[in-house]
């Protein structure tokens, strides 16, 4: 038995063969439990605030808030990006501001904090923007510390709790309170959040990623499960626009519906898991190499290269599912040709990876 909020692909595609079978609610049931959900980029909502497409927090999601606090009930606001300011810009120019030594992002670790650089660590307490000159930064991301300082001031003797990787909870109460949360450390309210805001869409919708919808939409659903059914005052508000096939399928609580049409752009495409893919990741003549060696099955597609970390680059090869058991045994068969002969390069493979890109 398999359980869960959303549905992967993979799922969809065992259901499909008959491998699985679905247990689900009737549309009834899912009415009756599941709250009300709305987006804050449809034409209505654009209608009512212009600056809503644009706004981090639109008028929908403060009043979603305000009238659950007044409610004395709790307010979930999930958020992609920990940190304070993970990342910022030039104020001036609106260049990303970057290390001066290794070229990493800077962020900011508080509002009297340094910036620093969030790859080699080194302070850059004297940072000048290289194209302009200018020393003031501003936001371009923003983490759940600054989320829960801003709203800490919105809402005046309302308490804020964060939880994320430097202090997950499990469990918060029922009245009145703000909890800012990343994804997957949101805590369960007693009786059920009044209100689940889900901020900063782009940062899960915009991933250079192939399952990047689908991994929104698995975070989200299981963020607004925690709150109450729409007949108990529940309310979910996503920051996006509703025309989006993720956000449609958690406006209709719908996963199975995304699912299968996930699927189905990903066999019209020739992606995972309508296919079998393999990744072979190392230096440029090491994975020349180790190809030159395997003897690949009949109709096997060699895509790439394409760069990887550390000055590496990655091929892809890809088959019908059917052969993907000649693609595992003719890549091994390859390393293991490479080992004997005390190759030096290593080259590191894995079938159908978690990331393609």
């Amino acid at each position: 038995l398999v359980g869960g909020f959303s549905r992967t692909a993979e799922a969809q595609l065992l259901i499909e063969t008959g491998w699985a079978r679905e247990v689900a609610a009737d549309r009834a049931v899912l009415r009756q439990r599941t709250p009300a959900v709305a987006p804050t980029g449809d034409d209505p909502q654009l209608a009512r605030d212009p600056g809503a497409a644009t706004a981090r927090l639109p008028s929908l999601a403060w009043t979603a808030a305000r009238e659950a606090v007044r409610a004395d009930l709790p307010v979930l606001v999930q958020v992609p990006r920990r940190g304070y300011l993970p990342a910022v810009a030039c104020a001036e120019c609106r260049s990303p501001a970057r290390c001066p030594h290794c070229a990493g992002p800077l962020a900011l670790p508080s509002a009297t904090g340094t910036p620093a650089c969030r790859w080699c660590g080194r302070v850059a307490a004297a940072y000048a923007c290289p194209e302009c000159g200018g020393r003031r930064l501003r936001a371009a991301v923003v983490g759940a510390r600054r989320t829960a300082e801003e709203l800490g001031r919105a809402f005046p003797g309302v308490p804020v709790r964060t939880s994320g990787r430097d202090e997950v909870l499990t469990a918060v109460p029922g009245g009145a309170g703000l909890v800012i949360a990343t994804p997957g450390a949101e805590p369960v309210a007693a009786g059920g959040y009044g209100a689940v805001l889900l901020l900063d869409s782009w940062a899960l919708l915009t991933r250079a990623d192939l399952r990047a919808g689908e991994e929104a939409l698995r975070r989200w659903m299981t963020a607004a499960a925690l709150a109450r059914p729409a007949a108990g005052g529940g309310r979910v508000v996503v920051v996006a626009d509703g025309a989006l096939a993720p956000v449609q399928a958690l406006l209709r609580w719908d996963a199975a519906w995304f699912a299968a049409r996930e699927l189905a752009e990903r066999r019209e495409l020739g992606f995972p898991p309508a296919v079998r893919m393999a990744s072979v990741t190392g230096t440029a003549d090491a994975v020349a190499d180790l190809l030159a060696e395997a003897r690949l099955p009949e109709g096997a597609e060699v895509l790439g290269p394409v760069p990887a970390d550390d000055d590496r680059e990655r091929m892809l090869v890809r088959v019908p599912r059917a052969r993907a058991a000649a693609l595992a045994g003719a890549l091994h068969a390859a390393a293991a040709a490479r080992t004997a002969r005390k190759a030096v390069d290593p080259v590191r493979l894995q079938v159908d990876p978690l990331s393609l890109f």
